[in-house]
């Protein structure tokens, strides 16, 4: 019986006690994924490990063919569907190999019917499980979430993906990257496709804005899981440094109608960073008015439009939970707006501030000027 996603990731948990599943991720065919990962089966063949070839997609490629030569090759299974014969990986004969570590090319395959699991990609999960390293293949438009976006940029209806879920299960990312330009100069040398698809691919799908686009689609990818490895290993090890390399902004706003004003500014240090935005509410009990609601409601519809991810928390004060979140959420850099000036509210103002730099992690913080109400 197949199991569902929430049962392939609750068995990473607590500790993932399976193989090293490690992916090669391009942005379009040739860029020298599977090039890559025959390369490094065979450095790792020199220094004594048992590996061996679970399936390898060589499209007539002569480099592909000539490196897969040196590695041993688990033979494939042969199955009968609607009068033809067609071969697929066999799982169950590398689970009985169980090889130390098997190169299974392009995740997002769909096996022929009779196959044990509808997708490669399940297959990969079981080897995962069974203690066996994997190393695999796939283009960033295979990805599940992505596959829209490449239809909107390529006009290519993407009928093959991979779930987010699965890349949660991913231990290593590699991105497999050649300039658009350079992979021009390699599907013109014949070194992709055979010369009658030549012009057509390079007319189509292998336009630079397309090869651009895609390229810069895979790198965010890479980043992001970098990033999610980076947060895993400060949970991991209880670590409350900040050691992201990618910026995270928080903005604290209240019931104000010219908060909106500090979200916007928030906002553009955080599109010139390409940092992700968090805009933050802590209810401590002085919005409950009718206007104050209506107030806040509009804030936080403001934020929503630019691209900012609204939070809302209930407290007593307001320093410790924003230093809470800023501990958590690993943020870069606060954004406090500075509208009370006088009296006991400057008084108020200030003492939330000394009291959040004291709690907090070291982080940016940026005191933004407002006009008061």
């Amino acid at each position: 019986m197949s199991r569902t996603p929430e049962q392939w990731l609750e068995s990473t948990e607590p500790a993932h006690s399976g193989g090293i599943f490690k992916l090669f991720l391009g942005y379009a065919p040739g860029v020298g994924k599977t090039h890559s990962m025959l390369s490094e089966a065979i450095r790792r063949k020199n220094r004594g490990e048992d590996v061996a070839i679970g399936i390898i997609e060589s499209h007539g490629r002569k480099g592909v063919v000539e490196l897969a030569q040196q590695l041993e090759t688990i033979p494939r299974k042969k199955l009968e569907y609607k009068g033809t014969t067609f071969e697929e990986m066999d799982l169950e004969a590398i689970v009985a190999r169980k090889p130390a570590v098997v190169l299974v090319d392009e995740l997002a395959h769909t096996n022929i019917e009779g196959s044990k699991n509808q997708k490669r990609y399940a297959d990969v999960l079981e080897l995962v499980d069974a203690g066996i390293c994997v190393l695999s293949t796939m283009n960033i438009q295979h990805l599940e979430s992505v596959a829209p976006s490449v239809q909107r940029i390529s006009g290519i209806t993407v009928r093959e993906t991979v779930p987010d879920w699965v890349l949660k299960r991913v231990t290593e990312v590699v991105m497999a990257d050649v300039t658009p330009e350079a992979l021009q100069t390699r599907m013109r040398r014949g070194d992709i496709y055979p010369s009658d698809r030549i012009e057509r691919a390079l007319a189509n799908f292998f336009r630079p804005a397309n090869l651009i686009a895609l390229r810069e689609l895979a790198l965010r990818e890479v980043a992001q899981e970098v990033d999610r490895s980076l947060e895993s290993y400060l949970e991991k090890e209880k670590l409350d440094r900040n050691l992201g390399v990618r910026e995270r902004f928080a903005v604290c706003i209240s019931s104000n109608p010219s908060a909106q004003y500090i979200i916007a500014r928030a906002a553009r240090m955080a599109h010139r960073l390409d940092a992700e935005l968090y805009v933050l509410y802590i209810d401590i009990g002085v919005d409950q008015s009718e206007a104050n609601q209506r107030s806040l409601e509009a804030n936080l519809r403001f934020a929503s439009d630019v691209g900012a991810q609204v939070v809302r928390l209930t407290a007593r004060t307001v320093a410790e939970p924003v230093a809470q979140f800023v501990r958590d959420k690993h943020i870069t850099q606060v954004v406090f707006g500075r509208s009370a000036v006088k009296g006991w509210k400057r008084y108020l103002y200030l003492n939330t501030i000394h009291k959040f730099l004291r709690d907090a992690p070291p982080v940016d913080v940026h005191i933004v000027t407002q006009s008061s109400s």
